[in-house]
């Protein structure tokens, strides 16, 4: 019996449309929480470099630049914001501390997006992680040369 293949695409495969698969993605989230990922949408694409991506993984959305990778997300009595670095959240815990915070989440209210500038801030400092942790990994390999 031949193999089933899959009909789904990757929204980053080639032709694909990743910022139309969000688009789904919030079209069925009720609100409020659809406005609150808006608004977070609205604050990352303004906080990403003009590189970025969005598409869909893990089932969320999420936008890409380089390895950096930044997801979002509505659920039934919340939302989360996934900043992908744990450093990133302890390095804002004092600014962090009206939210419910776990490992690698951070929580807030349905009705409630996180500020456009705290997004902004955290944006900032897990992109500069990245590029700080790229120039060290391009130094350990010149050195073994």
């Amino acid at each position: 019996m031949p193999k089933k293949t899959s009909t789904r695409r990757s929204p980053h495969a080639k032709g694909g449309d990743g910022a139309h698969d969000v688009d789904k993605y919030l079209a069925a989230v009720p609100e409020p929480g659809r406005s609150t990922l808006a608004a977070i949408r609205a604050a990352l694409r303004v906080a990403m470099p003009s590189e970025a991506t969005e598409g869909i993984s893990y089932g969320i959305p999420v936008f890409k630049y380089k390895k950096v990778q930044l997801w979002y997300a509505a659920f039934s009595k919340h939302c989360s914001f996934f900043p992908g670095s744990l450093a990133v959240i302890a390095a804002f815990n004092k600014e962090l501390k009206p939210y419910k915070v776990s490992k690698g989440t951070i929580r807030f209210p349905v009705d409630q997006p996180l500020s456009a500038a705290l997004v902004k801030k955290l944006v900032k400092a897990r992109v500069t992680e990245h590029e700080r942790k790229e120039k060290q990994r391009k130094k350990k390999g010149n050195e073994k040369r």
